[in-house]
């Protein structure tokens, strides 16, 4: 009994002989179950961020540099992995996040006006890139090189975010629930990279994952926190 690649029969002929899936049987099943929710969760996981912004029609305590950089590894990792033929549990939740990441770019844009000239350049390099990489129309040796990167272009891209939130002792318009959501995927992700048995470097890019989000959910708390004491302090 097979439904969107997932074979069932396995837990299904050990539910009705009346034993429990043994290990073996049930990992993969969980791994693949997984995979599809983080694929499904991914579709809304940074809506919660560009709906805190519209509603406060502000960015403030945003890094934008963060922003466009996730957006930079995500166009890398989806284009790999489309070019690698991977299966759709194993990769779409990067579509998703890549189209919400250019709309969470494009908003930052709008409400950092006036936005300098130089800045521009980024977006502009990128809209001529993207296509290319997408389209897989490069040197496969250049291929994997870019997607050696990846992993540094995620993490340069938490970095500004953490070292911003730090200077400023606040995390300003950072969505809690997209950082939660970001951070639980990654977890998950850690799961199913290692029982798919996935190269080490995808799981090395999840754990990666871990640690940046982890470290931005925690400053949330943190500065949120000591912020409500000061609050309460001064009413």
């Amino acid at each position: 009994m097979e439904f969107l690649g997932i074979d069932f029969s396995c837990a299904f002929g050990s539910l009705l002989n009346g034993k429990f899936p043994d290990k073996d049987c049930l990992l993969p099943l969980i791994s693949k179950l997984l995979g599809y929710c983080i694929v499904a969760a991914s579709t809304t996981v940074k809506v919660p961020q560009i709906m805190k912004i519209l509603r406060h029609r502000s960015v403030r305590g945003l890094s934008v540099v963060a922003f466009e950089l996730e957006a930079v590894g995500y166009t890398i990792a989806l284009a790999y992995c489309l070019h690698k033929g991977l299966p759709f549990s194993a990769y779409g939740e990067l579509a998703f996040l890549l189209i919400q990441a250019i709309i969470l770019v494009a908003i930052i844009y709008y409400f950092s006006q006036p936005v300098p000239t130089v800045t521009w350049i980024r977006p502009l390099l990128y809209c001529a890139v993207a296509p290319t990489i997408l389209g897989g129309q490069i040197d496969p040796i250049l291929f994997e090189a870019l997607y050696a990167s990846q992993h540094a272009v995620f993490l340069f891209a938490r970095i500004p975010q953490i070292w911003k939130n730090f200077s400023n002792k606040s995390t300003g318009e950072l969505s809690f629930l997209t950082c939660f959501l970001n951070f639980a995927g990654s977890l998950v992700r850690v799961f199913t990279s290692m029982q798919e048995k996935a190269p080490s470097s995808v799981v090395l890019g999840s754990t990666i994952g871990v640690i940046t989000n982890g470290t931005i959910l925690s400053q949330i708390l943190l500065y949120q926190k000591q912020e409500a004491k000061k609050e309460k302090k001064e009413m």
